[in-house]
């Protein structure tokens, strides 16, 4: 009898477990002479112990370095292919039998993002028709090599596609891109247990909004240092989490509340950018990254969503001579949590553990002791 309480109290308990969000970074390349060759930047990210990492460029130089290091890789196609890629699936496996066949799965490639923040640059040169028939033409390029445990999304970017960050409960996807482009996106996700990737920074909402404490951004246990979403009577302790609630209530608006939210960027800016920007600062990218590594180990998901997002990736893990690398970026800003160099400028483990129990898992656990050896 003991020992069939023990079993039934054990399995409890693992059904108490659930996984922690997984932590990476971005590493983003460069033209410069200087730049580290992929042998070294893959020997950082394995020293560092961080378990993924987000290859916006994907050289294949780079992603045949991580051979045989469990790290997971997160690849994108740029958007100017996107118009290839949609017109023609050979153009798809071409990309695949350059960028993926040769190294998988010895470099462990588990997510492909068809072009990034693609609204954000539809001002210039709209990619945003050829969206949806190349991850269609991706997914299916994929599959005809053999390979079914690679999803296809895309990334989007939270200011050209969510209404509002607070409160969270009135957040809907800006119009008419989303019924034209990302209702029929998310139905392609779900149907194919992908994810929806998100570009989430609260120092850029920090800075449009003068009434937001810094704190709140930073993630500082400060008195009244919260908001109140009155619709929902759910209390906001910090910036990232109303940020992800509005994306998660803006897909639920949409019917598809399942499909799985990756922070495909975030971060805070160390220096650098335009004139006035005090707050990019050293001191304020250290409490940012350690109250978010802190915040998702501690398992307690988003207000809205207990498991709250699945994977986040710090942007980025370097910085780069005159500033970063993206476009869709302030020039001079500096993001890397290393320097030019490579050396560290924070301390702060960004690995990040695999489960976590719970106060109910340990209890039914020493329970379950407690009755198996009376």
């Amino acid at each position: 009898m003991p020992s069939f309480l023990f079993i039934t109290l054990l399995l409890s308990f693992i059904h108490f477990s659930f996984s922690l969000p997984s932590i990476g970074v971005t590493y983003s390349t460069t033209s410069t002479t200087t730049s580290p060759t992929p042998d070294k930047i893959s020997a950082t990210i394995s020293t560092l112990k961080i378990p993924n990492v987000r290859l916006p460029d994907a050289d294949p130089s780079l992603i045949k370095a991580f051979a045989f290091t469990n790290t997971s890789l997160f690849l994108s196609i740029p958007n100017p292919l996107l118009p290839a890629v949609a017109a023609n699936r050979s153009l798809a496996l071409r990309w695949l039998y350059r960028h993926v066949l040769p190294f998988y799965p010895r470099s462990k490639i588990t997510l492909i993002s068809v072009g990034n923040a693609v609204l954000d640059s539809v001002a210039e040169q709209d990619f945003t028709p050829y969206l949806l028939p190349a991850m269609r033409n991706l997914h299916l390029a994929l599959h005809e090599l053999g390979i079914k445990k690679i999803p296809v999304s895309t990334t989007f970017s939270f200011f050209s596609t969510i209404t509002t960050a607070f409160p969270p409960s009135s957040a809907e996807f800006q119009q008419p891109a989303g019924d034209l482009i990302i209702k029929p996106l998310l139905q392609f996700l779900e149907e194919t247990n992908s994810s929806f990737l998100i570009n989430l920074y609260p120092y850029n909402l920090y800075r449009l909004n003068s009434e937001i404490p810094v704190g709140f951004a930073l993630f500082q246990d400060y008195p009244f240092n919260f908001r109140d979403d009155l619709v929902t009577g759910v209390r906001y302790f910090n910036l990232f989490d109303m940020m992800a609630d509005s994306v998660l209530t803006a897909m639920a608006v949409m019917g598809y509340e399942s499909v799985p939210v990756i922070v495909a960027e975030t971060g805070w800016p160390s220096g650098g950018g335009e004139a006035g920007e005090v707050e990019a600062n050293e001191a304020y990218a250290e409490m940012y990254l350690k109250g978010l590594v802190r915040h998702l180990k501690s398992g307690v998901g988003t207000p809205l969503k207990k498991d709250g997002v699945a994977e986040v990736y710090v942007y980025e893990l370097m910085d780069h001579e005159g500033g970063n690398n993206d476009n869709n970026k302030v020039k001079g800003r500096k993001w890397g949590i290393l320097t030019e160099n490579m050396t560290r400028k924070f301390n702060v483990e960004i690995s990040s553990g695999v489960k976590n129990y719970g106060l109910m898992g340990i209890f039914l656990f020493f329970i379950a002791i407690f009755c198996a050896f009376p």
